[in-house]
């Protein structure tokens, strides 16, 4: 029995098609089910089980957002890849939001596709370094646009990271995640070198119970951290 019992998500049946003798030949991989839309997803999921779903943004009846916030809150356990045509940030936004774990374009090589899904499966996220940059400059801008909090109504005018355990140093790193800065750039920044910068990522994800920068730089806009 395979590992990776994939449901393939998508309203054009030479894309859903496609996919499925691609990914099938895969050794780990194991295709379980085909959906035209977002509804019947859902419906499959109920039936096969899978733990990756390859999903579509744009299909008719529910579209790949709402069936992975449906998806999601019924079978946490399941990992979604949203997969599109598009690269607009509002889609990224909305996805990722709903619970996805990752974002690819279409366009990608089919062993990459494959080495992503394995790669999400295992447990880890996938977000394009420019669509995070993105991500975060979106939140900056939101949080730049939101008055200033007043004094004596429960928020701290000079809030630090004591609720997470972070260090004065996890607290420089986690605001030039905030920045949208790469490993390679908080490096240079703070004159460290990126595996050190790494270790720092990985405690400020632990200790602040979050999966990837994005939700990081969310949780740190929304304490006021940064």
């Amino acid at each position: 029995m395979k590992e990776i019992r994939l449901l393939l998500a998508d309203d054009q049946d030479l894309i859903r098609e496609s996919l499925h003798i691609v990914l099938d030949m895969d050794p780990e991989i194991e295709v379980v089910g085909l959906a035209p839309n977002g509804r019947v997803a859902v419906e499959l999921c109920r039936e096969h089980r899978p733990n990756v779903i390859l999903m579509d943004i744009h299909m008719p009846e529910m579209d790949g957002v709402a069936a992975t916030r449906q998806i999601k809150q019924q079978y946490p356990d399941i990992r979604i890849i949203i997969l599109t045509t598009f690269q607009e940030i509002h889609y990224v936004v909305d996805a990722l939001g709903a619970g996805a774990e990752g974002y690819l374009l279409k366009a990608i090589h089919p062993k990459d596709l494959a080495a992503g899904i394995k790669w999400v499966h295992r447990g880890g996220t996938l977000i394009p370094q420019d669509i995070a940059k993105m991500m975060v400059n979106g939140l900056q801008e939101r949080k730049q646009s939101e008055p200033p909090s007043v004094p004596g109504t429960g928020h701290d005018e000079h809030p630090r990271g004591e609720d997470y355990g972070l260090s004065e140093r996890e607290l420089q790193v986690l605001a030039c995640i905030a920045d949208g800065l790469n490993n390679r750039e908080i490096a240079e920044r703070l004159y460290l070198s990126e595996g050190t910068i790494k270790n720092y990522i990985s405690n400020i994800y632990s200790k602040m119970d979050v999966r990837d920068r994005i939700q990081a730089a969310r949780k740190a806009q929304d304490k006021g951290m940064v």
